[in-house]
């Protein structure tokens, strides 16, 4: 049998709390974050990174929406889901889904969060089916963003 240290597993579990608790207050402040009288409002240190990228300005801007609740059947399943941030250009009949994720390594949860953003594809694509929909994954530990669908 394969002795496990217990202060390695503490470790570990350590990590992943510190981990999630960063998540879960970058999360915070990105939701907080609104583009009122022609600037973003919300934490300065996020805003910076928002105005470095022209593409994050536009998803990030006044056509956006923080913490959107979302459900529904997929595959004959129901589910129910929050997105982060919800882009909606109802003129140019486009949609883009910005999900955040803290990961370093970006390919340990990758499968996951792929299959996460095409649950939201598939709900979206049932109440704007005329829309072109887009799903990207910004990484808060560089604020780069990626294409997922």
């Amino acid at each position: 049998m394969k002795k496990i240290k217990l202060n390695v597993v503490m470790h570990e579990q350590e990590s992943k709390k510190i981990a999630t608790n960063r998540g879960a207050e970058v999360h915070l402040r990105l939701s907080k974050i609104v583009f009122h009288d022609n600037d973003f409002v919300g934490d300065s240190n996020i805003i910076s990174h928002i105005k470095n990228n022209a593409e994050l300005c536009e998803i990030m801007g006044p056509l956006s929406y923080p913490e959107v609740p979302i459900a529904g059947y997929v595959n004959g399943v129901f589910l129910s889901r929050r997105i982060d941030r919800l882009y909606v250009n109802k003129k140019a009949k486009k949609i883009i889904v910005l999900d955040y994720k803290t990961d370093i390594d970006r390919n340990l949860y990758y499968e996951k969060y792929r299959v996460q953003l095409t649950e939201y594809y598939e709900l979206l694509k049932q109440i704007y089916p005329d829309f072109s929909i887009t799903c990207k994954i910004l990484w808060l530990n560089d604020f780069t963003l990626e294409n997922i669908i």
